[in-house]
């Protein structure tokens, strides 16, 4: 700053007020005297500023990474619920799958024929589906080997394409591929759980990560297209809170 420039403007204006500083500090000694005084607290004024600035920087990176954080727990307690339900009602279609099976063992058993045959082959096949899926899922959410868990789903879907399971598993598979860092392959099995089962419990999710994974790769125009589409479809869902958090820090 030019003193020569400073002195100008104490000499061209009256009544100049510093807060803060005394009066008789500017109205008594040489210009050069009042020019240093001046500088100083104009200084230390514009140092306290930055400093602030400085704080109120480092808070708001704080609060944003504790409003992330909290996102994420939130989310991750909607799967464990979602998880829980599902296996309520699995555990349901088990006792009534084994009352069946006891009141048919009561009775006396015909003659064995192909279909007799076929049909036992189907309860093996769907014990066998059972216990694929629920090993896959316990690799998850019991074990956390999560690099175990994408072949254990990987095989589970190519054994039982057309399993009542399928979008669940798709959905993990995807979930475990997004974690990864592998966009494309997550996004395939994300569509896949969005375009074939409708009324899966999974799909307001796989639309979320859809936007997702749209915003990683800088298709901002999608990413708040798929965002809409969980608000407007699922609108009681919590996937649709954390569509509302994403675009709004995307607008």
């Amino acid at each position: 700053m030019s003193r020569k420039f400073i002195a100008g403007c104490l000499i061209g204006v009256t009544g100049l007020a510093v807060a803060q500083a005394p009066v008789s500090d500017l109205n008594t000694g040489s210009i050069e005297q009042r020019v240093s005084e001046l500088e100083r607290l104009v200084n230390s004024r514009t140092s306290a500023q930055h400093r602030i600035q400085a704080q109120l920087d480092t808070m708001q990176d704080e609060v944003n990474e504790l409003r992330g954080t909290l996102e994420v727990h939130n989310y991750k307690l909607e799967q464990i619920l979602q998880r829980q339900r599902e296996l309520y009602l699995e555990i349901d279609n088990r006792i009534e799958a084994v009352t069946a099976a006891g009141i048919v063992s009561q009775q006396t058993p015909p003659p064995t024929t192909p279909s007799d045959t076929s049909n036992d082959q189907s309860y093996v096949l769907a014990a066998g589906e059972d216990e694929a899926y629920d090993k896959a899922i316990d690799l998850i959410l019991k074990e956390r080997k999560y690099e175990e868990a994408i072949p254990e789903f990987q095989g589970f879907l190519a054994n039982f394409p057309d399993s009542r399971y399928a979008s669940n598993a798709h959905y993990w598979l995807g979930q475990l591929l997004f974690n990864k860092q592998e966009w494309e392959q997550a996004k395939g099995h994300f569509d896949r759980v969005v375009a074939r089962y409708v009324d899966s419990t999974k799909r307001p999710d796989a639309l979320l990560k859809l936007g997702e994974i749209a915003q990683k790769q800088n298709n901002l125009a999608r990413a708040k297209q798929l965002f809409d589409q969980v608000i407007s479809e699922y609108p009681d869902s919590s996937a649709r809170k954390l569509a509302d958090n994403r675009l709004r820090a995307l607008n």
